[in-house]
């Protein structure tokens, strides 16, 4: 199932093979639309290493217990060319802009944390 025009919703599907519920692929989608901005901003491909997570294995991972990737609204990800911190920047510059949802926004090692809450959170 395409959520966007580079997205395909077994790119956010949890890691345990666990069903998507149908409001979780309406936020998977919103946030698919979201990484397009980022996508077309970068003009590279951006890679999820993890979306969408059953409460099974966000448990099994220590995830947050009130986890955005419980309701498909979090994505990580990461891309070939850019480093987390340019992609946090970018990020971070294009919520500024209005271009993409105000959210979760957490750098790490290999990766970034994006989600589409609504309010800001930065770590």
């Amino acid at each position: 199932m395409r959520l966007s025009e580079h997205f395909n919703l077994s790119e956010f599907e949890s890691h345990d093979g666990a069903e998507t519920p149908c409001d979780v692929k309406v936020n998977l989608k919103e946030l698919a639309l979201n990484l397009e901005v980022l996508r077309a901003h970068l003009d590279v491909p951006v890679m999820v290493n993890s979306g969408y997570r059953s409460p099974y294995h966000n448990k099994r991972i220590g995830g947050a217990p009130k986890s955005q990737h419980l309701l498909g609204k979090a994505a990580d990800i990461r891309t070939l060319k850019y480093s987390p911190r340019m992609i946090h920047a970018a990020i971070e510059q294009l919520i500024s802009e209005g271009k993409m949802k105000q959210g979760g926004l957490g750098l790490y090692q290999n990766f970034v944390h994006y989600d589409i809450r609504g309010t800001k959170a930065r770590w």
